[in-house]
């Protein structure tokens, strides 16, 4: 078919329109706790052979654009990524992207091969392509869930590096090349990649920096495009040198969004946008790479099997291995074992071996793509749930507020949300009695769906919503005397020790 400019005119109404009634589903999806990735598949599947009848078997096609959406979403989750926050909860990131990964892969493919009577190859691809967590899953569902910041943090630096030595393990694999070495030199192939790309993506996050301070662009509009561009520049620099381009696009916009440069504001919207538009145009794109007809109920009856030991197996083992390094409570790691969020990743893997055209290949993307549905519809909606119940939730943690003020950038200002819990001891607190660090305030209260200006003597409430405008330079002593005063009321000392 000649693509001519009737064909880009139907491109064009067909696809605005998906777009549309996509953005429009993602309301629907959060009021039901659920990730957007879901809805955005089975309009995939709606508009496939099944449905409407739009053909689309190209698999190549859909690893090179898989792997493009990939890149703009793990570029999105550096950019919102606070480092201050994440940076207590690495070190068990890290651990979970790499030695968690290898427990998980190990559990999977074992049980796969002398249970599930899957072939060895099949067993190793499915163990591999369905351990790593998805970033879009876990950005999107965890930030509207009070966690504390070691939880979230060590979830969304996974979610962001554990994509990298799965797709290295995957490519080998379905090209045969781990045949040809034994396993410590696939090991170090794995490791070298990874440790390549985070070098590419320091030094394009660094150097990305120190040119974005300098720069004088004509227009505040170039500064988003050209910090996602370095983010990219990043991903092609290490891919180049047969490094992870992945860990590379994360690093670097983890370094450019905890930079101080020009419209970080309009940097981190602009992110977001294209991010969603990403996830929007991945999660159709694998709906319609799906042929229904070849599901049976053998391949649901595998998925649910292959869900469960992942679920309930191998996710539990790769959380208690990985936390060697960085010891929890076993409340919070029970909580990181049941949220491992996976999503697009695990599908959009399947599509390596399926470009490559490993026999079974069609079977395992049939056979993910069920168990990334079922589970994901198990999992998602339960979290808030399973947080209370697990007592990790923390209704009073001030969390960012998405805003985009020109005024708070020029004075390096940040807003903070607080919500005032039922058992805080905040409750009944005078705003003059909070003590905020000079330079910080309490701007608005928003109470019973009513905001009010507060003054000085302003009793605060449980159910209060706060608005705290605080210097970036004070954010960190801001935060720590609000969690003061909410564990120890009016008397809770400056200096006291906060945890």
């Amino acid at each position: 078919m000649t693509f001519d400019v009737h064909a880009l005119d139907e491109f064009v109404l067909v696809g605005s329109a998906v777009t549309l009634l996509a953005i429009l589903a993602v309301r629907v999806s959060t009021r039901a706790g659920l990730p957007s990735l879901l809805i955005y598949l089975l309009m995939g599947v709606a508009l496939g052979e099944a449905g409407l009848g739009i053909q689309f078997e190209d698999a190549a096609a859909a690893h090179a654009l898989g792997f493009a959406a990939l890149a703009v979403i793990l570029a999105e989750g550096g950019l919102t990524t606070s480092w201050r926050e994440a940076r207590s909860s690495m070190r068990l990131g890290v651990s979970l992207a790499t030695v968690g990964i290898v427990a998980s892969v190990a559990v999977v493919a074992v049980v796969a091969h002398y249970v599930l009577g899957l072939p060895w190859e099949l067993a190793v691809l499915l163990g591999a392509v369905c351990s790593p967590t998805d970033a879009a899953a876990v950005f999107s569902v965890l930030r509207v869930v009070p966690l504390p910041r070691r939880i979230s943090g060590a979830l969304e630096a996974e979610s962001g590096l554990n994509d990298a030595p799965t797709v290295v393990l995957v490519t080998l694999v379905s090209t045969g090349a781990v045949g040809d070495h034994p396993p410590v030199v696939v090991a170090g192939i794995v490791v070298g990649e990874l440790l390549l790309g985070i070098a590419c993506g320091l030094a394009a996050g660094f150097g990305g920096a120190w040119l974005m301070r300098r720069a004088a662009l004509p227009t505040a509009g170039l500064y988003p495009l050209a910090v996602l561009t370095l983010t990219f520049l990043g991903y092609g620099v290490a891919a180049a040198l047969h490094g992870s381009g992945f860990a590379a696009v994360y690093v670097a916009a983890l370094v450019l969004g905890n930079s101080e440069l020009p419209h970080r504001g309009a940097t981190r919207s602009f992110a977001e946008g294209v991010a969603w538009l990403a996830q929007i145009g991945l999660f159709v794109m694998l709906g319609l790479l799906l042929s229904p007809g070849r599901i049976t109920l053998s391949t649901v009856g595998l998925a649910l099997a292959a869900g469960l030991v992942l679920t309930l197996v191998a996710r539990p083992i790769s959380v208690a291995v990985s936390a060697v390094v960085q010891p929890m409570p076993w409340r919070e790691l029970a909580f990181l074992s049941w949220a491992g969020l996976r999503g697009a990743v695990p599908i959009v893997l399947t599509t390596i071996p399926l470009a490559e055209g490993i026999d079974g290949s069609e079977r395992l993307f049939d056979l993910v793509f069920v168990m990334v549905v079922v589970f994901t519809l198990l999992t998602g909606p339960t979290l808030p749930w399973a947080a209370r119940v697990l007592r990790v939730a923390r209704r009073s943690e001030p969390r960012d507020l998405d805003v985009e003020a020109a005024p708070l950038e020029r004075v390096a200002a940040d807003l903070l949300q607080v919500t005032i819990s039922p058992r805080s001891l905040m409750h009944g607190v005078e705003v003059g009695e909070l003590r905020l660090p000079q330079g910080a305030s309490v701007s608005l209260v928003i109470r019973d769906d009513q905001t009010l200006v507060p003054e000085r003597r302003t009793a605060l409430r449980a159910g209060d919503h706060l608005l705290v405008v605080t210097p970036r330079r004070q954010r960190e002593q801001t935060e720590k005397r609000l969690r003061q005063v909410s564990r120890g009321g009016r008397l809770a000392q400056w200096l006291g020790p906060v945890r």
